[in-house]
């Protein structure tokens, strides 16, 4: 199939939080791209850029630009050289979480108020931040908004703490967002994957331990990969998914439907 007959050629997707090459993120950026759409990046500070560069580069996106999620400046000013460059966006990537990591281990009701508030801020309310300039770009024609979270929103994980309860404000914005921007035609996803080795996962204590367990107790009994996230990602990007919005969608070898 050449170039110009790549499904999403012609489209511009805008990826908020590579961390790495192991990221969710850049698992789905590389697949938007093997589909043909027009990919930039954000990072925040020197060492992720240091990371993502390279990353974009090897893909041939030139759009690379510094972004704090929690720093509405930022976010404006970022949206505004996305105008500048493309006129409009199509897709948005938004896979950013943060918790303090003493905030992660011990008794959730000992998180302090700081650690709560970044927490939340920086995991779920940058999805809001992030949709709100990113509407004037989609409104003509319609987007596809997605983020990532975790069976931690629904249920108890050892050691996810307040990230849990992020990650379930997280998923009630994505449902609030999608009534918002419905009429724009503008629609608003979560993907909620399973254990993966990412960056973000290293900070969660016995994250080993987890992602072997569940790969022997699913119902696939296997675990799954960045790459399997980035092609359900593609599929909500796709004309095929255009009545599918406001959702949590599963990439999980099923692992959400046992009682463990």
């Amino acid at each position: 199939m050449s170039q110009t007959n790549l499904p999403l050629t012609g489209r511009t997707a805008l990826i908020v939080g590579v961390a790495n090459e192991r990221s969710l993120a850049w698992g789905v950026a590389k697949k938007l791209h093997e589909l043909g759409a027009t990919l930039g990046f954000t990072f925040q500070g020197e060492v992720l850029e240091k990371r993502v560069r390279p990353l974009a580069e090897s893909i041939g996106a030139t759009f690379v630009e510094s972004c704090d999620v929690a720093n509405d400046q930022d976010i404006s000013e970022v949206f505004s050289k996305v105008k500048a460059r493309w006129d409009k966006l199509d897709i948005l990537v938004h896979s950013v979480a943060f918790a303090n990591r003493e905030d992660l281990e011990g008794r959730f009701v000992d998180t302090n108020r700081e650690g709560f508030r970044k927490a939340l801020d920086i995991s779920a309310y940058s999805l809001v931040a992030l949709a709100k300039a990113a509407e004037p770009l989609m409104e003509s024609h319609g987007g596809s908004i997605l983020t990532m979270s975790y069976h931690g929103a629904q249920k108890v994980i050892p050691n996810y703490n307040v990230m849990g309860v992020a990650k379930a404000a997280l998923e009630a914005c994505v449902r609030y967002l999608a009534v918002d921007m419905g009429p724009k035609k503008i629609r608003v996803n979560a993907i909620s994957a399973g254990p993966v080795k990412t960056l973000a996962a290293a900070g969660i204590r016995g994250f080993r331990d987890i992602l072997g367990q569940m790969g022997e107790k699913n119902p696939l009994r296997e675990n799954i990969s960045a790459e399997d996230v980035g092609e359900f990602a593609a599929f909500l990007s796709l004309p095929g998914a255009k009545h599918i919005t406001g959702g949590v969608h599963y990439v999980d070898s099923g692992l959400n439907i046992l009682g463990l």
